[in-house]
């Protein structure tokens, strides 16, 4: 079920929330929402269900074995076992097809007769976020930097909550536990507001912005082979706001949907396309992941506290393992490794680039992710190496047909991306005249999923 579907905002969303603000006290709320957050899962595979089950069920133990337990070896059974569990299951979901892959690939390139037997593993929505929500509960169960939860249906809803089930944010316990504990608060006029907001900011950046784009590029992208240079260029500069304004969209989404419920969710993306150089690009694009890769890989594999040579292969470590953690493909893994090229580059750097102008700063670090992103695309090395040749080697003609279209909505983008404010700087008060524009907003969003595909959000597919 997609958030941009009509079952979802004619059924799914008025049943769930009015039944919510019926329910009185903090479990039956803790209840409902675990039940409507495996409903809602459910649509894509509902057999999936049962592994989210386990994963939560597993978890909510090692947080009640750390306030048994009190021994180091205990402790440290509470800890990596069921991280253990956690990864063997993406490990095994997300990345058996791809090992075994790339082993036959290499075997074939050796000419060794070692085939390993391909696999029909279907890959489980959301399987990556919501293994990112037990293990950091875990590890911060066990640092202390929280006390695990006695109660089930609290953690169940917090690993299933609807919102941020499929693409995140990645929430830590820790960044909501308050609201959990003061679930059965009474509605706040101010947290609707923000929440139907939010909600339908999202829902237009989705809808009108993102699939618009999408609509053009696909196809031609789907062709790269026969890009000229200007063509090239109008794709990855599409795709580069297609996917901002598609997952910064469900990240709104997301956000307003907790605020309906009374849970903060944290802000994803603080207007990246602004940063001065990559470093403060990974500060401000999928702000979630960012800050999770860094407190539980790079801080404890030793982050800048050993040396510069450290220092940077814990940078690219990080990256790496971020990029894999995308997607089966070794191209995300090359797309995480040129970032960690990129922030190794800019903390060796740094000295020289503050005295360039900030105009200059954010034109560059913009490229640099530009030609990123075309890696993130890309199916294939074949595909980014034929795209990147057409970008930056002169090829002739101009093969697609809608350029004015696109050049449109690439302007509009960008005015809206590098000039304008992003969704936690806006003012959510009510006035008649606010109320209006979102009315508007919301009808001109139906009339285009009435007409038009519903496309699922770029970030399921990790």
């Amino acid at each position: 079920m997609l958030f941009n579907s009509l079952p979802f905002l004619y059924a799914f969303l008025p049943i769930t929330y009015f039944v919510f603000w019926r329910l009185k006290t903090s479990r039956q709320r803790y209840v409902w929402l675990t039940l409507t957050g495996y409903v809602f899962y459910s649509f894509w595979n509902y057999k999936f269900c049962a592994l989210m089950a386990l994963s939560t069920i597993v978890s909510y133990l090692a947080g009640r074995g750390f306030l048994r337990w009190r021994e180091p070896s205990e402790r440290k059974l509470c800890l990596i076992l069921p991280i253990a569990l956690d990864l063997g299951l993406l490990a095994v979901f997300k990345y058996a097809n791809f090992a075994f892959s790339s082993w036959n690939s290499i075997a074939a390139s050796l000419s060794l007769n070692l085939h390993a037997p391909a696999l029909n593993i279907v890959l489980p929505v959301g399987i990556s976020f919501y293994t990112f929500h037990t293990i950091t509960y875990i590890v911060d169960s066990y640092r202390g930097t929280i006390q695990p939860t006695r109660n089930f249906f609290e953690f169940s809803c917090y690993v299933s909550l609807f919102s941020q089930l499929v693409a995140g944010p990645i929430v830590r316990f820790r960044e909501i536990e308050k609201d959990l504990e003061h679930i059965d608060s009474a509605p706040s006029g101010e947290m609707l507001q923000q929440g139907w907001s939010f909600f339908i900011l999202g829902l237009a950046k989705k809808v009108v912005v993102a699939d618009s784009l999408a609509a053009l590029i696909n196809p031609a992208l789907a062709n790269w082979h026969t890009l000229s240079t200007g063509d090239a260029w109008l794709c990855a500069l599409g795709y580069t706001y297609q996917l901002y304004f598609d997952f910064s969209g469900y990240s709104d989404m997301a956000v307003g949907l907790g605020r309906m419920f009374n849970l903060s969710l944290p802000q994803n993306f603080n207007s990246p396309y602004k940063a001065e150089d990559i470093a403060d690009f990974w500060r401000r694009w999928h702000i979630s992941l960012s800050s999770v890769l860094r407190d539980y890989l790079y801080i404890p594999l030793g982050g800048g506290r050993h040396g510069t040579w450290n220092t940077y292969r814990n940078l690219l470590i990080t990256m790496l393992l971020g990029g894999l953690w995308h997607g089966a493909n070794w191209t995300f893994v090359a797309w995480g490794g040129y970032h960690g090229a990129l922030l190794i580059l800019n903390r060796w750097s740094e000295p020289w680039l503050r005295v360039w102008p900030q105009v200059a700063r954010r034109a560059v670090t913009f490229l640099l992710v530009v030609i990123g992103w075309v890696l993130f695309r890309s199916d294939s090395f074949a595909m980014a190496r034929g795209l990147l040749t057409a970008m930056f080697t002169p090829v002739a003609g101009m093969t697609m047909t809608a350029w004015p279209t696109l050049i449109f909505g690439i302007a509009v983008s960008a005015a809206l991306a590098h000039l304008g404010p992003n969704s936690f700087e806006l003012r959510f008060r009510w006035t008649p005249a606010r109320v209006l524009a979102y009315g508007a907003a919301f009808a001109a969003c139906l009339a285009m999923i009435l007409v038009g595909q519903q496309s699922p959000f770029l970030y399921f597919q990790f």
